[in-house]
Order: C-alpha cells, then sequence, then structure tokens
C-alpha cells in the first residue's frame, strides 16, 4: 500500500513538472514569444511584469488573418526620418506597398526597411499597422509584423501573417523608444490576430 501511495505521489510531481515546463503557446510564434519575454536577459518587462508574467495574450490563431500579398516596390524611395515616442529620430526607407484582401475587402499597407540594418536583420522588412481592435482588445498604439525580403516570391506577392503581429516594446515599458505607425497604415477592419493588449 505504501508502495501505491509513494507511485502516486512521484506520478503527481513529475506530471506538475512537465507541466510547468511545457511551452506557453499554440505556435512557434507565440512560444518563441513567451519564451523571450520569460527570459530575464531579452524581456521588455520591468521587473515587477517579470515576476507577475505567466504567458502573453493571444488571439486565436485564424488562418483567414495569413494572406498572400502583392508586393509593389518603390525602388527610388528616399530615406526619411521616422518618428517615435521619445525624441529620437529612426532612420527607414520605403521599400513598397503590399496589397491584399480579407473577407472581400481590399487594403494596402507600406512596408519600410531600415537602409542601415545589422546583420543579421538584412532582410527584415518593418510592417507597422492600426486597426479596430487598437485601444480596445490590442495596444492603442498600433502593431507590428516581421516580413523577410528572402519570402518574397518570382510571382511579386509575399505572405503576410497577422497571427504574428506583436505589440512595440513600449507597450510593456516606458523606457523604450518605438517607431509610431503612420496613419495612412490604418485597416478598417478588427485584426483579431496576433498578441493582444498588455496591461501593466
Amino acid at each position: 500500500m505504501k508502495q501505491l501511495v509513494l507511485f502516486l505521489f512521484l506520478s503527481i510531481i513529475i506530471s506538475c513538472n512537465s507541466q510547468k515546463k511545457k511551452p506557453l503557446g499554440d505556435s512557434e510564434f507565440q512560444r518563441e514569444m513567451n519564451a523571450k519575454f520569460k527570459d530575464a536577459s531579452k524581456s521588455p518587462l520591468t521587473k515587477s511584469g517579470l515576476r507577475k508574467f505567466k504567458g502573453l495574450d493571444f488571439f486565436p490563431i485564424n488562418p483567414k488573418f495569413k494572406v498572400t500579398a502583392k508586393l509593389i516596390k518603390t525602388p527610388d524611395a528616399k530615406t526619411f526620418n521616422f518618428p517615435t515616442t521619445t525624441s529620437r529620430i529612426a532612420k527607414y526607407k520605403k521599400y513598397g506597398e503590399v496589397y491584399f484582401s480579407i473577407d472581400g475587402t481590399d487594403f494596402k499597407l507600406d512596408i519600410y526597411k531600415d537602409p542601415n540594418p545589422r546583420i543579421d536583420y538584412k532582410h527584415h522588412l518593418f510592417l507597422p499597422f492600426l486597426d479596430e481592435t487598437n485601444g480596445k482588445t490590442s495596444y492603442g498604439g498600433g502593431r507590428f509584423i516581421d516580413v523577410l525580403t528572402t519570402d518574397e516570391q518570382k510571382d511579386g506577392t509575399i505572405i503576410i501573417d497577422f497571427n504574428t503581429a506583436y505589440n512595440p516594446y513600449c507597450a510593456y515599458s516606458d523606457r523604450y523608444s518605438c517607431p509610431i505607425t503612420p496613419r495612412n497604415n490604418f485597416l478598417a477592419i478588427a485584426i483579431e490576430a496576433g498578441v493582444m493588449a498588455y496591461e501593466k
């Protein structure tokens, strides 16, 4: 009898430990985000926020928010000053415009590129956007999506997955300086995908 009780006790402990170690999230993107936010060396959270952190809130993954967009490049675009939430000025070039449809409605967004990126970001494009969830179920200042130039197809299309939309670090702490999403990148639709609002 004692052996049975001991076995059950050990099984419960092992089960609890395995549950604690289970990565949080329903997709690779969600699991990577939660892992980064839990890591004190990478997390944008304050010390208080890090202590309370149990995982980011995400909208349910929705295939309709993963779209194939037509990319029209603007190769002659000049570098310009991109305003931020502080006095810092970010430098970007307009890389092009992406055209896509959701639920039969057509949309357009401007997409940008850092003219002098770090070597590990040389293929990264910057896609900030606003939508009808801002200030309600998502961060009021808009969200960002990372797109890669290496994902461009020969037919001039590129995949944009709003399920990977994330908040700028300013949503988590005032110590960051973040690019301000241009008003012309507003989508007149509720993009219920990606990271939701964070309560400090």
